[in-house]
């Protein structure tokens, strides 16, 4: 198994920064930092007895069986951490994590899901997880390939829209972000659903996300965001997260960077999806 096993003084440490999390709370406005930070500690613990590699901008934490893998790695993430911070025009505050695992299932381990969930990336509280890309790449333009179609750029700019609007986002809305910004950095789009002419409510969108068909959903998050940047201009995009900064929530921050009502905004991306 990876990471280390949690022996009793482990489990001490654990209770104790529950405690300091719950007082932190009391204490301060600032959940998302305090959550971070607890997410960060965990990383740690799960990922004592992986390698480090330190880059300029990124802690790497990887197994012995992806050493050959590390500088492939640190090239893109170094890569996508300059062009994704020359889109947003400001860096994250600290080094980030970057934590790396061999296969699938130790992937969806790291964050207790099935074994069967596959991912090639996922961005949390200030860490991001990976797949290594040994498990998908094959053959020639391997570093071309991992770059364009791997999770880097995605994931880092998830990291990115949790930065600015404070942790104060959701899902259909940093998922639309960030797969906009990919599509600009690397040209790289998923593919979008067999009847484009079937979408979601907002309201659904919102709710139920995850348990929706993620093609669809996926997107059509990504056709709200490209509607905002052809309609308005693409500074409104980061507009709407600097207002989820000050603690609007999505309704309100759309409505004072848009100037349109929230209702005028869901027929406009509704006549959108139809076409």
């Amino acid at each position: 198994m990876l990471g280390i096993k949690y022996e009793a003084s482990l489990r001490g440490g654990i209770i104790i920064l529950l405690l300091v999390f719950l007082i932190s709370l009391l204490l301060t406005r600032n959940i998302n930092l305090v959550m971070r930070a607890m997410v960060q500690q965990e990383t740690r613990w799960r990922t004592a007895n992986f390698r480090e590699e330190q880059s300029q901008h990124f802690i790497i934490k990887y197994t012995a069986e992806d050493e050959d893998q590390i500088s492939l790695i640190e090239g893109a993430a170094e890569k996508a951490y300059k062009e994704v911070t020359d889109v947003f025009g400001r860096h994250p505050e600290a080094p980030v994590t970057l934590v790396v695992y061999p296969d699938e299932a130790s992937l969806a381990r790291s964050f207790g899901w099935d074994k069967n969930e596959q991912a090639m990336g996922v961005y949390w509280g200030g860490t991001i997880r990976i797949l290594s890309p040994r498990a998908y790449i094959k053959g020639d333009k391997v570093e071309e390939t991992f770059y364009r179609e791997g999770p880097m750029v995605h994931e880092f700019t998830h990291l990115m829209v949790d930065e600015v609007s404070k942790g104060n986002y959701n899902r259909w809305w940093t998922e639309g972000v960030a797969q906009y910004v990919e599509k600009q950095v690397t040209g790289f789009e998923l593919e979008g659903p067999a009847s484009p002419s079937s979408y979601y409510d907002l309201g659904t969108l919102e709710k139920k996300f995850d348990s929706l068909d993620q093609k669809t959903a996926y997107w059509e998050s990504l056709q709200l965001v490209e509607m905002i940047a052809q309609q308005y201009g693409e500074e409104k995009v980061y507009d709407v997260l600097t207002a989820l900064g000050r603690g609007m929530n999505i309704q309100q921050a759309l409505e004072a960077s848009l100037g349109i009502s929230y209702t005028a905004f869901e027929n406009q991306l509704y006549q959108r999806l139809l076409g």
